[in-house]
């Protein structure tokens, strides 16, 4: 018996010198592929089983510890984002994490009708300037803000951000919770989780212990404590709650669109089972006495 790599190297172990060559090829390659059909389960499970494993592995990090599922209002199929939690998350956004941190793809007119009016945003972009231009001379220039622009980085360029921040990047925070594993839990987990480092674990200076973090060190500091802000509603601004709230607004900036797609989602799958319905009830009543009557010719 011979293997598929004999097969592959001994095909043709004579001269084409007539027709029956085609019929001799034929039997020979249908020996060797009975040999490899019958391996092929044993080639099929072996590969299954090595995705598995390579799968399982690139995904356990080995030095941090994994965020724990928290029940997330907006996380259902059928169900959408808590407004208030991201107009407070906006405000935690703002005041604490827009200092070091951008959201360069939302536009302050896409928090219009979701968390504020038309005429709030407005309000909060009266002292707000961004840089414009170049104008006429070629130059740059600072104007108020406007409802079509983007939040804007705190720095201009990266080399700037890595100045201020000895060496580290703040990443920008548009697409942050679908860019972590875990995405929302772990973005939760890594604002509440920072503690003193363990017996045996040394954190060089600079650097703080986070168990979330993958390596245990982070360069932010800790950015929530009690207080820090004061909600408009009159929630208590305890660490718990701004980071949940903050959460929440950095997962609609993810995909803001999310609720307009779920609700679409639900339109189409009612529109399919009224279609559905419809089309049993023509076939069942409609076409049914027709595809089966019986037509008799008699002369």
């Amino acid at each position: 018996q011979s293997t598929w790599g004999e097969f592959r190297t001994s095909a043709l172990p004579f001269e084409p010198k007539s027709l029956g060559m085609f019929s001799h090829l034929r039997r020979l390659f249908q020996s060797e592929s009975s040999h490899l059909a019958k391996g092929l389960p044993f080639v099929a499970a072996a590969g299954l089983s090595a995705a598995v494993l390579t799968v399982n592995t690139s995904t356990c990090d080995d030095d941090c510890v994994h965020p724990p599922h928290l029940p997330w209002s907006h996380a259902g199929p059928f169900s959408a984002f808590d407004a208030a939690s991201i107009r407070r998350g906006q405000q935690v956004y703002q005041q604490v994490c827009a200092t070091c941190h951008g959201a360069s793809r939302i536009a302050y007119r896409n928090l219009v009708d979701v968390a504020y009016t038309e005429d709030e945003v407005k309000l909060f972009l009266e002292d707000m300037t961004v840089e414009d231009g170049p104008n006429d001379q070629g130059e740059m220039f600072e104007r108020k803000a406007k409802l079509f622009d983007y939040m804007k980085s705190p720095y201009k360029n990266e080399g700037q951000a890595r100045s201020a921040n000895g060496g580290a990047l703040p990443p920008d925070l548009s697409l942050i919770v679908k860019a972590r594993h875990g995405h929302e839990d772990y973005i939760y987990a890594l604002l509440t989780g920072y503690a003193e480092p363990p017996a045996g674990v040394k954190i060089r200076q600079g650097l703080y212990y986070n168990p979330y973090m993958p390596g245990g060190a982070i360069a932010m500091p800790p950015p929530l404590v009690d207080g820090a802000v004061e909600f408009e509603d009159g929630t208590p601004a305890t660490v718990s709650q701004m980071a949940k709230d903050v959460t929440t607004f950095l997962a609609w900036c993810a995909e803001p669109e999310q609720d307009q797609r779920k609700l679409m989602g639900a339109q189409f799958i009612g529109i399919m089972v009224v279609a559905a319905v419809l089309t049993g009830y023509m076939k069942r009543f409609k076409w049914a006495p027709i595809k089966s009557r019986k037509i008799e010719w008699r002369l």
